[in-house]
């Protein structure tokens, strides 16, 4: 049986990771115990941190929501839609009303599967990821955290504490595929956010590469064919944003969908994301 540690403070956390240096961190668990059920992870130790007040809550700011990595997708879900309304989007296709409860916006980056709904939405915001360990604190931008599927920058004794989000000004749209409507892997998954005040549309995509992708040609194409007062962009603008994003993915045929299907799905949602945003 695995030892468990249930530290109270993150000091109390880096205590345990120290005395147990191959534990595992769980927070809810919603990933952690499919693997184990499956037999894909068997920790030796477990150091919980769900509990770490300093992972616990959000701060609204001017510029930005400081989210701790220990909140659940059900808070963002329905206490930030309005401040960040793509990753409350992202939030409420996360598993069923049970998983949300317990799923975490830290969990759900540590994990890295290209899968992973909040992922694009994070990499779309420019959103920035704050880590901390005994030897201090440092924070990484989304966009060099996940480094390959499952894979990241975090460093042995290093415990994901914040996320920060840019608050942006303008339209937001978070749109998904699978093989039903609700508790299910995306096939693929688009997140755009338009920038009314730095004129900009940035898109990030899940389930077509190994990890979140944006597709600058395609938000470059389009930031210069919109008209940024009257927020209009013409159609056929409109589906060359959706080629531009097609042709920027590279991804795989599994037993979810094939690359072919997957290029086309992902081709249609930005596109219908982009007609939402501006209509």
């Amino acid at each position: 049986m695995s030892v468990i540690a249930r530290p109270s403070t993150l000091q109390d956390a880096f205590d345990a990771l120290d005395a147990l240096p191959d534990a595992h961190l769980l927070a809810g668990g919603t990933d952690f115990m499919v693997e184990v059920n499956f037999g894909h992870r068997r920790p030796p130790a477990v150091v919980a941190i769900r509990r770490v007040p300093q992972l616990q809550g959000y701060e609204i700011r001017a510029d930005e929501v400081d989210i701790g990595a220990a909140v659940t997708w059900t808070t963002i879900e329905r206490e930030l839609a309005g401040e960040l309304p793509a990753l409350a989007a992202a939030a409420r296709t996360v598993g069923s009303p049970q998983m949300r409860n317990a799923a975490t916006i830290g969990g759900n980056i540590a994990t890295a599967s290209p899968a992973g709904d909040g992922l694009p939405v994070l990499l779309a915001a420019d959103a920035t990821v704050v880590l901390a360990s005994r030897q201090g604190e440092r924070t990484v931008p989304f966009a060099g955290f996940v480094t390959g599927v499952k894979r990241t920058v975090l460093r042995p004794g290093e415990i994901i504490t914040r996320v920060r989000v840019p608050r942006l000004t303008g339209p937001q749209e978070f749109l998904k595929v699978g093989t039903r409507n609700a508790m299910v892997i995306s096939i693929c998954c688009a997140a755009l956010l338009v920038d009314r005040v730095g004129r900009t549309v940035r898109i990030g995509l899940g389930s077509v590469a190994p990890t979140p992708v944006r597709a600058p040609e395609a938000e470059s194409y389009i930031g210069a064919e919109i008209d940024w007062d009257a927020l209009f962009a013409p159609p056929e603008a409109v589906a060359r944003f959706g080629e531009l994003v097609r042709d920027a993915v590279r991804p795989i045929t599994d037993h979810r969908g094939t690359a072919a299907y997957r290029s086309r799905a992902v081709q249609v949602i930005a596109t219908r994301a982009l007609e939402r945003s501006l209509a």
